[in-house]
């Protein structure tokens, strides 16, 4: 083989490799979403300890005395321009098969109805306070019923004008 022929089937040998794509390396990609909820200065009602929001909440089964504990979570609360009042967006209950057990709400200490209550006046309001949620189980009269209990509680919070 003369030395031209050689030369070019060289070249065309390697012109793959220098006019190619680069070698791969392996590559792993990870996505995930970012938020932040920055409150309006002058009214607000958000979760102390916000990684709780989206997840079942467990109201705790107690062996011992037959009875459900309660589920307790802390909002922060402001209102410059006056009070609070708050209301369920439906009756809260658990539900699993044919048996219910009714929910009692309270914000505040302040039981909540489908009807708006204030559970901040204007004075602690407008200072901003921690106030506690809590949902507790009503028991139903002939007892509780053995199952997986599910439901869903609506909280509505406006802020009245003075």
């Amino acid at each position: 083989m003369t030395m031209f022929k050689q030369l070019t089937a060289l070249a065309v040998l390697m012109t793959p490799v220098f006019l190619g794509e680069p070698a791969q390396a392996f590559q792993e990609r990870h996505s995930f979403d970012v938020s932040v909820t920055i409150p309006i200065e002058e009214a607000y009602v958000l979760p102390s300890e916000p990684d709780w929001m989206g997840h079942d909440q467990v109201l705790a089964w107690d062996l011992a005395t037959a009875r459900l504990g309660r589920l307790r979570k802390n909002f922060d609360v402001k209102n410059i321009n006056g009070g609070v009042t708050a209301r369920l967006g439906d009756t809260p209950y658990l539900l699993s098969g044919r048996n219910r057990i009714d929910l009692q709400v309270l914000f505040n200490r302040v039981p909540l109805t489908l009807d708006s209550t204030q559970v901040l006046n204007a004075d602690e309001a407008r200072a901003g306070r921690r106030a506690e949620l809590e949902i507790s189980a009503i028991e139903p009269q002939d007892g509780y019923k053995g199952g997986d209990y599910y439901g869903t509680v609506h909280l509505m919070f406006d802020f009245p004008a003075p």
